[in-house]
Formats: structure tokens, C-alpha cells, sequence
């Protein structure tokens, strides 16, 4: 029988596979919605397909979504995102635009929502430190960072989690121990492709 909470719509699943195996999040569509229907739509236009993690640091995150990353050894790696003025839909909330740097609106929900913490294995946004920086890139916390929270006043870091890995977590740990040199993977780990479930 369905409850009245039932028609909420479950939140959606994507499956990420890389050079190094295959792991999938649980995107937080419900909670997350602006940040997490940003991540399905770059996805379902094939955006992160055939990019490569560009910044991993052990025990920290790894960072992962820059359009200039696709050339491995680019040292614009991580400087780059979305183009500037594209439009995705947000069911409920309608048409989202990323601005003329291709990014989106800082999603902070403090009120009528359990506070979302960088808690291991959650994907969080990345963004410059400005407000409204993030696009694309985002990055998969390997330990308890909650020094990155927005209601964590300890450091001027605030960066949303929008989703969790709720598969193939071993791949997301051999990917954090993969040997770097100044934070990128001397060998190259690259995603395949992303697909939402």
C-alpha cells in the first residue's frame, strides 16, 4: 500500500566506470536537487565521459569533472567547467541556468533538512571558495572532511554533498592510493563513462 511519503521519487543512481573499476552514487535528487540534476544532466550529455581525476590526495578526496582534464597532463586541469549560459531541467523547480562562467548556485540547505556532512565516500561539489563557483567538478571524500561543511565555521570551505557512493567503494580507495605527483595520478585514471540508472 502506498503512504503518502511514498510519492516522493526515489533518488536516482548512476554508474561510473573508470580505468580502475567500476563505482556507483546514490545522487541525493530529493534533498540536493540544483546540484544533483546539474550532475545527471552533464552526465546524460555524455560531458564526464573520457575525462581522468585530476586531483587525488590520500586520506583527503578525489577530485574529479574538469573538462580540460581529458588531456591527462593539462595544466588547466581543474580550472575548467561547464559552458557558460546552458540550461538544465530541475523536476519541481523548473529550468536552472549556469551562469556565463558555466556554473551554478551554491545549494546550502540549513532549514527542514538533516545537514548532509563530508562524510567518507560522499560526493561533494568543488568549487573556487566564491559564492556560485561550482559547474562540474566535484570530488569524493575518502575520510570525514567536515571541515569542507557550510555549517562548519572552523574554515571559509563550504561545499554541498550531494550524493554517496553507495557502490564499489574499494575503487574509490585504490583510486585515493594511486601514486601522485603534485596530486595527480602519474598514471592517468580516466572515466570511461557515466551513466544515470
Amino acid at each position: 500500500t502506498n503512504s503518502p511519503s511514498s510519492n516522493k521519487m526515489p533518488n536516482k543512481t548512476a554508474t561510473c566506470e573508470t580505468s580502475m573499476g567500476t563505482f556507483k552514487p546514490e545522487l541525493f535528487t530529493e534533498q540536493m536537487p540544483i546540484t544533483a540534476y546539474n550532475f545527471v544532466d552533464l552526465a546524460q550529455k555524455g560531458f564526464y565521459n573520457g575525462l581522468h581525476f585530476h586531483r587525488v590526495i590520500p586520506n583527503f578526496m578525489n577530485q574529479f569533472g574538469c573538462p580540460h582534464s581529458r588531456d591527462p597532463t593539462s595544466r588547466r586541469a581543474g580550472t575548467g567547467g561547464p559552458d557558460a549560459n546552458t540550461t538544465y531541467e530541475v523536476p519541481g523547480k523548473g529550468t536552472q541556468t549556469r551562469n556565463r562562467e558555466g556554473c551554478i548556485a551554491d545549494e546550502f540547505r540549513d532549514s527542514g533538512c538533516p545537514r548532509l556532512s563530508n562524510e567518507p565516500f560522499t560526493i561533494s561539489m568543488a568549487n573556487t571558495g566564491q559564492p556560485n563557483s561550482g559547474g562540474s567538478q566535484f570530488f569524493i571524500n575518502t575520510v570525514h572532511n567536515s571541515f569542507l561543511d557550510f555549517f562548519d565555521r572552523s574554515t571559509p570551505s563550504q561545499h554541498p554533498v550531494f550524493g554517496r557512493v553507495i557502490d564499489g567503494q574499494d575503487v574509490i580507495m585504490a583510486i585515493n592510493r594511486a601514486k601522485t605527483s603534485q596530486d595527480r595520478p602519474v598514471t592517468p585514471i580516466q572515466m570511461i563513462r557515466v551513466t544515470i540508472d
